[in-house]
């Protein structure tokens, strides 16, 4: 076997398994959980479900309304009524500073965390500064990506394991769509910010022009200052990238050399 073909299987294999730990099995193992909770079929939910939720949300935000001992226990967290997220590891992070939130109670503003499949942090406490300035709720948006965000990552997984058993020279090209994925969530992350941004409404008790949200660093809108950074599950799809790329390029050089 071409050692450029070995190469381009560990990189694909390394590729698979950071998006499989870090988004694609918390997503599947916790897929359906918030309806469940949302509709009082609590006794519904899999042992699974919170096994999973559990442990990829040990050192994660949780609201201050949360009572300390629900931290990190999915049954406790619903028992006390708390804000729930989903399982998957975050992509970006946004914060909102206010005169109205304390720096001893919101040190950082207050955070809200955006995944492939969903929201975590204070969801309800930033919609409800979104509807003071005429703006529409988080779930508004994203909706068509929230619901095929699972299937789509199960078909790139599917392509991944493709490209590591076969040779077929179209199968390495699967791996510029994982390769993408930075640019991807980016892009659409950006046209949501200038979606919402540009389609106010006249019910916000604060009048404001259209403008577009910051999409990375620090920002103002009216009285609140706004911070957007990336968080660790972009970093790792950044790391998918890149092994993506040498994937492709290590069996496009095999394949290249083996038909010479």
């Amino acid at each position: 076997m071409h050692p450029s073909i070995i190469k381009a299987r560990i990189f694909a294999t390394l590729a698979l398994i950071i998006l499989t730990l870090s988004f694609t099995f918390p997503m599947i193992a916790f897929h359906g959980t918030l309806n469940k909770i949302d509709e009082g079929q609590t006794d519904q939910i899999s042992l699974l479900s919170k096994k999973v939720w559990n442990t990829y949300n040990e050192g994660r935000y949780k609201s201050i309304s949360t009572p300390k001992e629900a931290h990190n226990n999915l049954e406790q967290m619903i028992a006390s009524a708390s804000e729930i997220g989903v399982a998957s590891l975050p992509i970006w992070a946004v914060s909102l500073e206010a005169p109205n939130y304390p720096k001893e109670a919101f040190p950082d503003g207050i955070p809200v965390f955006f995944h492939f499949d969903g929201y975590s942090g204070e969801v309800h406490e930033m919609n409800t500064i979104n509807h003071y300035v005429g703006m529409d709720p988080m779930w508004v948006g994203g909706i068509i990506e929230r619901e095929i965000g699972i299937y789509a990552l199960l078909f790139l997984s599917l392509g991944i394991i493709y490209f590591i058993a076969y040779n077929a020279k179209y199968l390495n090209y699967i791996m510029l769509i994982p390769a993408s994925l930075p640019l991807l969530f980016i892009a659409d992350y950006s046209y949501w910010l200038y979606w919402f941004g540009h389609n106010l409404h006249d019910w916000g008790a604060f009048k404001i022009k259209p403008f577009m949200p910051t999409v990375f660093g620090d920002g103002k809108i009216a009285q609140f200052t706004t911070h957007s950074y990336p968080t660790i599950g972009f970093y790792l799809i950044i790391a998918i990238s890149i092994l993506s790329i040498l994937a492709f390029f290590a069996k496009q050089k095999a394949l290249n050399e083996t038909v010479q």
